[in-house]
């Protein structure tokens, strides 16, 4: 028992009591978090900015997980959804994410228990307390939070919830192409010949990449999957070229060895393999300072005086958390990571991969506000190590403590192969 578990969750207050829970995204992680609630039977809104759940999931739905069905489904949805004659997938099958939406997180929205809850074309532009802005402290833990919700036609509400939980992702907030985290001098000229992490390089996008010269930025798995389908691409598309250009000597988290994870140990080998092969060209050491237009195309100059000229550019370089609509609350995050501190030291990148990370609740989730949580991959900050299944693990832990139950939440349970288990399209390792 620590100091922590024996501080109230949010002041006691009849009125806080009898308002719902406010959860901000409809992901995998938002709806798990939907799913503990409903079963605690406490009232909770799910606000949902886009027109379908999980629509970061959809962006990179053409993509197969590196993991398979057995670590991709919450527990508490599993009951829910097992209730209503729901057949759950094999479970040594890796879907893709469209899979994932399709087979699970839809039928899960559509749950009688959840449905109703769910407003979608609500974007959360802020968060704050009723009344007062960060800098009032007098009264602050009985004051409900409010959240100003942003209609898609512009029209906005203030809504008021006894507490929030942020499992908004960070899909819209990629990591800049320059190594100093910036975008690169002269990027606005260049945007349209850029895209975004994951695309649909062998579907809906072909005819952008078709007999072209692509460029791909970034040494983690979500460049390796983009590489890979171009290789493809290049074999049925005369011109067609894929270049992979990284900032370090060499990719280690693509290259890893004795992977438990099988479908991400076989991406590294096979792109390693097309690289021998000559059918991915590899740029190293090469840190973008600035962009330019190239013709047609994008020259990349480097801060060693490097210069690269392609035709498209593919940002693989991560995500960040955007933080915009949290500036009226009080959040203790690290300084480097951009996590809840207690949480940060455990997902450094520098010391850490997926399989070092050690399951964690709501002690390393909590903030100064009180009732205020960041789950999911937005609590890991910039830190590209998140494990779905992890965050399965901190809803469910949240949830406990504010229903009131300290003993299951903090009980942390967790059992995960050595390496993790990482989604395809959320930045993980």
């Amino acid at each position: 028992m620590t100091l922590l578990d024996l501080t109230p969750r949010v002041q006691a207050d009849t009125r806080l009591d009898a308002l719902p829970i406010a959860v901000v995204g409809s992901g995998p992680v938002g709806l798990a978090t939907a799913a503990h609630l409903a079963q605690r039977g406490i009232p909770f809104r799910v606000f949902e900015q886009a027109d379908t759940v999980a629509a970061a999931v959809r962006a990179w739905g053409h993509t197969r997980l590196f993991s398979p069905w057995e670590h991709l489904i919450d527990d508490a949805a599993r009951a829910l959804l097992t209730d209503t004659g729901w057949q759950e997938p094999p479970g040594h099958v890796a879907p893709t994410g469209d899979a994932l939406v399709d087979d699970y997180l839809v039928p899960l929205a559509e749950h009688p228990a959840i449905a109703p809850h769910i407003r979608f074309g609500a974007n959360v532009a802020a968060v704050s307390r009723e009344g007062m802005d960060r800098t009032r402290t007098a009264g602050r833990g009985r004051a409900p939070f409010v959240l100003r919700v942003t209609a898609s036609d512009g029209t906005a509400v203030d809504t008021v919830a006894r507490a929030v939980i942020d499992a908004s992702g960070t899909w819209t907030t990629p990591a800049a192409l320059g190594s100093n985290g910036l975008d690169p001098i002269g990027f606005d000229a260049v945007a349209e010949h850029v895209a975004p992490a994951l695309p649909d390089v062998l579907g809906r996008d072909r005819a952008r990449f078709a007999g072209r010269h692509t460029t791909v930025v970034g040494a983690g798995h979500s460049a390796a999957n983009t590489l890979i389908a171009l290789a493809t691409l290049a074999q049925l598309e005369p011109g067609t070229r894929a270049t992979w250009l990284i900032r370090n000597r060499a990719a280690k988290r693509v290259t890893t060895t004795d992977d438990e994870l099988e479908g991400r140990g076989a991406l590294g080998s096979r792109l390693e393999q097309l690289v021998a092969d000559g059918r991915v060209e590899v740029v190293d050491s090469f840190e973008i300072a600035s962009a330019a237009p190239d013709g047609g195309g994008i020259r990349l100059s480097g801060t060693r005086g490097q210069t690269h000229e392609t035709d498209l550019v593919v940002i693989s370089t991560g995500f960040r958390p955007d933080l915009t609509m949290l500036r009226e609350l009080r959040l203790d995050l690290d300084d480097v990571v951009e996590a809840p501190r207690r949480l940060a030291p455990m997902i450094d990148p520098n010391e850490h991969s997926c399989g070092t990370v050690e399951p964690h609740g709501y002690r390393e989730l909590s903030h100064p506000e009180a009732g205020f949580y960041i789950v999911g991959m937005k609590s890991y900050g910039r830190a590209p190590t998140f494990l779905l299944r992890t965050g399965y693990e901190q809803v469910r832990s949240v949830v406990a403590w504010l229903a009131g139950d300290a003993e299951s939440a903090g009980r942390i349970e967790l059992t995960l192969p050595a390496t993790g288990v990482c989604d395809a399209g959320g930045g993980c390792c």
